[in-house]
């Protein structure tokens, strides 16, 4: 097993088999959002033809919706799994919301959250798609004033309960609208059915993937997970690498990797937030120059799927740097052209 190039491929960040953003968001099952411009790189770097205004489409018309849920960061997910994925993960994102804020010193009593609510919800409907600033607007015609902390669980709250969800894309600025106005109500599925749904989803655009790295990824409990994949039945199975267990689904990509390609990762990027354990594609002597152990991730170059360097998105100059000096920023002119043809398009 080459668990490196089976990653690229099934991360679709090799030979990629989808021309729309959305198709990517729905493959991948969930994507992390945290970085709201660099988000759309995420995506488009996995389509056959990378375009910003592909993905502004996309996610205005709601193919696309960004919103917390896992973990309680910010994920993408595609309009077709969003109902289902609010049903199966959104009473633990409550639970772990509910223990930060607590944390926090923060208690929001049950007749404030109602009538927040409806006032954010209110705003939507009226406007379509709106600021955080509308928001605060409204709350304060409404006589209420509360300091932004408190209001981002508000907002928080109204995202996992399903109420919100996002709006237009601005460039800089999230907007949010109401989820039953933008996004389709699909058939419910039973809670095994959504979890044996998006277990797939995992496995199948991770792979190969262990056990934690899907706890990590999902943020359930590992019963959840050990039932998920379970369920899979025949659909997935278990091989051993170096001591440790991965699964692999039974439609698992294996050919197409090519050697010799360079990758520009966005920060955040599932690549390596997907997975709990890094060390097969990161080095562990340089694993501080992807990441800090306060979950902020750094833009990182990628040679034939092993993380060599650092990249500046929002330059022009192209700026780079190498762990070490196996390597020529001339190099890597392909990966520099097809951000760039992204960032024009």
């Amino acid at each position: 097993m080459n668990p490196i190039a089976i990653r690229l491929l099934n991360q679709q960040l090799v030979a990629p088999q989808f021309n729309d953003p959305a198709e990517v968001v729905c493959s991948m099952g969930a994507m992390q959002a945290q970085e709201y411009r660099m988000m759309r790189w995420a995506v488009a770097m996995r389509t056959r033809k990378p375009s910003h205004k592909a993905f502004k489409k996309a996610f205005d018309e709601g193919g696309i919706i960004r919103l917390h849920l896992m973990r309680g960061t910010w994920q993408l997910v595609s309009a077709d799994d969003y109902w289902p994925m609010v049903g199966l993960f959104g009473p633990k994102a409550i639970a772990v919301t509910k223990g930060w804020m607590s944390s926090n010193g923060v208690s929001i009593p049950d007749d404030e959250l109602v009538r927040v609510s409806d006032i954010l919800a209110q705003t939507a409907a009226d406007k379509g798609s709106v600021t955080k600033e509308d928001f605060v607007q409204s709350l304060e015609e409404k006589g209420i004033v509360m300091d932004d902390h408190r209001l981002s669980y508000h907002i928080r709250l109204a995202e996992i309960s399903g109420m919100l969800c996002s709006g237009m894309l601005l460039p800089m600025k999230a907007t949010y609208s109401l989820s039953s106005d933008k996004i389709k109500h699909k058939e419910k599925l039973d809670r095994d059915e959504a979890l044996m749904h998006f277990t797939h989803k995992y496995f199948r655009s991770h792979q190969p993937a262990t056990l934690e790295d899907f706890v990590w990824w999902s943020g359930l409990n590992i019963s959840d997970c050990r039932r998920g994949i379970a369920l899979l039945g025949d659909a997935i199975h278990l091989e051993r690498w170096r001591g440790r267990g991965f699964y692999l689904t039974d439609d698992c990509r294996t050919r197409g990797f090519r050697k010799g390609k360079f990758l520009l990762i966005p920060p955040y990027d599932e690549y390596l937030i997907g997975y709990k354990s890094r060390d097969i594609v990161l080095p562990p002597e340089h694993r501080h120059r992807a990441h800090n152990n306060s979950g902020i991730f750094q833009p990182i170059i990628a040679h034939d799927g092993i993380i060599c360097g650092n990249w500046t998105p929002y330059r022009n100059l192209g700026q780079v740097s190498f762990f070490n000096d196996a390597f020529d920023s001339e190099e890597l002119t392909e990966a520099w052209k097809s951000y760039h043809s992204f960032c024009e398009k």
